[in-house]
This record gives C-alpha cells, sequence and structure tokens, in this order.
C-alpha cells in the first residue's frame, strides 16, 4: 500500500531545504518574518505552518511549494532536491 510520505517517514520533502534558505536570506529571517513575507505574497501560511513545514510534519501543496520558492528567491526543483 502506497502512503504519501518521504523515504525517512516525513510529510513532505522540501521542508529542510525550505530551512535551510530561509537560513540563508540575506537579511535574518526568523519562522514568523518568514510567515509575513508569504503572507504579503499572497500565501496564507502562518509561523506554525511554517514550523510544521520546516520540520516535515505538514504536507505542502503545489501551490505552496511555488510561492515559498518565489519569496526564497529559488527555483521549486531546489527545494525537491534531496
Amino acid at each position: 500500500m502506497y502512503k504519501n510520505k518521504a523515504r525517512d517517514g516525513r510529510n513532505n520533502i522540501c521542508g529542510r531545504k525550505v530551512r535551510e534558505f530561509r537560513l540563508g536570506m540575506p537579511e535574518k529571517t526568523s519562522q514568523r518574518k518568514f510567515a509575513d513575507l508569504l503572507q504579503l505574497a499572497g500565501l496564507d501560511l502562518d509561523k506554525n505552518a511554517v514550523q510544521r513545514i520546516e520540520n516535515g510534519q505538514r504536507f505542502v501543496t503545489d501551490i505552496e511549494l511555488k510561492m515559498i520558492a518565489q519569496v526564497l528567491g529559488v527555483s521549486y526543483e531546489a527545494l525537491l532536491d534531496d
């Protein structure tokens, strides 16, 4: 039976990269500030959702992935690269 989980049991494969790119942003960007940037771009995620994404506890839709990549200034492929 197929399960919608990454090989390591996480609910997404982009969370670690989201965290990595967020921490590498030019200006120090907390999860709360990143959530604010996402909201300004039109994606309604709060700090807790960002935390759960980065920890692999939350699924990420294609729409969310595209907007997250845009705010981080990277391609969505970069977020999916294991």
